[in-house]
């Protein structure tokens, strides 16, 4: 059910991870859900993949064997069409550029994302997802990580797939949404755009998690909110629509207490923690702007995909009815969008 702004329909799109990671959230249960809430596609999780590959076989899938993944995508994909909704894009591809020329880290990040393209294939999908890799020991250059972009854009063109690059706010060198901007247009291919996303933005310029206020520091209020409100000026004027391919839309919770501000036992940086465990739907307990950074994306002229990307483990029975949930997540949309 598209949404109504400024005389334009916008679609709407679900992402199907990590919600209230309850096992009993299977992926038909989700998709009916979604669609009973009248949205027009999904983004498919490869955590959902191999989920429903262990509902379907009884153990969970190896993601490296690509073989079982394309034909559990041919499952997915029938599950999908029954509901009578698109998949959007596969995600989360992580950690792809940057690697050393050569190196086995940079053979595995093409090997991986060949496979992935197979499942894209078989799932019916021409979009993937790729955040800006997280990884130590990458390349600071942004040359680099365009080469290696522009690579895979190239592989991907024959099959006429794209790459939507988001920026993920704990990234290594690219975690701002100005970062993975310049990476695309150096990329210069017409086969990548940006995936934009309230909460990877307003949780990196604007708040942060391992603080008691919830907001960057070591800058006066005024002048965060002066540097915010400019950063997003300048998305509005400089990034043509065209370019952004989808805009995702979460909250997040202001956290407390903080979070410690190092990394945990497996690595990931405190906004990483945060982005994965401490995402509500936009109203329900979070803090961001959200709204801001609607508008302002909304401003470029772009009206594509608005998707629902909710990760919340705030507590088990949050959101365990999944039909509600879904009401809820359009609902919220319905609600950013309502007077502009």
């Amino acid at each position: 059910m598209p949404i109504e702004y400024k005389g334009a329909k916008v679609p709407t799109s679900y992402a199907t991870v990590s919600i209230g990671h309850k096992e009993s959230h299977t992926l038909p249960l989700k998709l009916k859900a979604i669609a009973d809430a009248g949205f027009d596609a999904i983004e498919l999780g490869m955590p959902d993949i191999l989920a429903y590959g262990k509902m379907l076989n009884g153990q969970e899938p190896d993601p490296k064997d690509h073989d079982t993944l394309v034909a559990i995508g041919k499952e997915v994909k029938k599950q999908t069409q029954e509901h009578k909704l698109k998949i959007l894009m596969l995600q989360p591809f992580a950690n792809f550029e940057g690697w050393p020329k050569g190196s086995k880290e940079r053979k595995d990040a093409f090997t991986r994302a060949k496979g992935w393209m197979r499942v894209m294939e078989a799932v019916g999908t021409d979009m993937l997802q790729i955040g800006s890799s997280d990884a130590p020991g990458i390349s600071s250059s942004f040359d680099e990580l365009a080469g290696d972009l522009a690579e895979l854009a190239d592989l991907m063109a024959p099959k006429r797939m794209r790459i939507a690059y988001e920026n993920w706010c704990w990234a290594t060198h690219a975690p701002d949404w100005k970062d993975v901007w310049q990476i695309v247009q150096k990329v210069d291919r017409p086969n990548i755009g940006l995936c934009l996303d309230t909460f990877q933005s307003a949780g990196g310029e604007w708040a942060d998690p391992t603080t008691k206020s919830g907001l960057v520091e070591g800058v006066s209020k005024q002048d965060l909110e002066f540097r915010w409100n400019e950063s997003l000026s300048e998305l509005a004027k400089t990034v043509p629509p065209e370019k952004i391919f989808l805009l995702q839309i979460s909250d997040a919770y202001k956290m407390d207490p903080p979070l410690e501000a190092k990394a945990d036992s497996e690595g990931l940086r405190p906004r990483g923690q945060w982005s994965h465990d401490y995402r509500p739907i936009p109203f329900d307990g979070g803090y961001l702007p959200v709204k801001d950074f609607l508008n302002a994306v909304l401003k470029t002229g772009f009206r594509g995909f608005l998707s629902v990307e909710v990760f919340d483990g705030k507590g088990p029975d949050k959101y365990s009815d999944m039909g509600e949930f879904g009401k809820k997540a359009m609902t919220s949309l319905e609600k950013l969008l309502k007077g502009q």
